[in-house]
């Protein structure tokens, strides 16, 4: 009986600091980032509209285990090509300068093209996208999948961080280099809210 009693003195609380050590490890590495995965099915929406106030689209996003799919239906558009990129902040008025700069949680530098980027490396703003094109009757349909992006909160790289994101349309199209390049005016946003 006594072997009984010392195994249930050193065993016992033995298991009982291995479990709070490993729980505290988990907790950790979910803070970092590391180990939490992303939400699968979130959706979010961007209604899009002119300087002027009037709607001209929208722009769908639904979270996938890899990244964000998104999804544009846009409408009075020059014919050609825009640059369409998330920006910083989720707004869109006074004037659409209120979305500040591209969306950028890690100060990466520009490009989609950029010749410092390496294989495997991923590089580039993660608000780049690339560029939509207008038809002839300024009607823009577009499907993009971006794992530089994510609508679950808890992780770094989400665009509902504290002051949200908004989605641009610029009046002509990006060129994907190092340097930024005059994309134009800004003729369409949306702030993007989840659903």
């Amino acid at each position: 009986m006594p072997v009984r009693w010392e195994f249930a003195i050193f065993v016992v609380p033995a298991v009982i600091v291995t479990v709070i050590v490993i729980g505290i490890f988990v907790l950790l590495t979910a803070g970092s980032g590391e180990v939490v995965e992303p939400e699968v099915g979130l959706t979010a929406e961007a209604a899009l509209e002119s300087p002027s106030g009037d709607p001209v689209g929208t722009v769908t996003f639904r979270q996938a285990s890899s990244g964000v799919l998104i999804m544009a239906d846009v409408k009075g558009l020059a014919p050609g090509g825009h640059a369409f990129i998330i920006h910083e902040t989720g707004a869109c008025s006074p004037d659409f300068g209120a979305a500040g700069d591209h969306f950028n949680p890690t100060g990466a530098e520009h490009g989609l093209v950029h010749p410092a980027w390496k294989r495997g490396e991923s590089g580039g703003h993660s608000g780049d996208l690339p560029n939509i094109y207008a038809a002839s009757d300024g009607s823009a349909r577009a499907d993009f999948f971006t794992a530089g992006i994510t609508l679950d909160t808890a992780l770094s790289h989400s665009i509902f961080d504290d002051d949200g994101s908004a989605i641009i349309v610029h009046e002509h199209p990006d060129a994907y280099g190092e340097t930024e390049s005059d994309t134009g005016r800004r003729v369409a946003c949306g702030v993007i809210e989840p659903r």
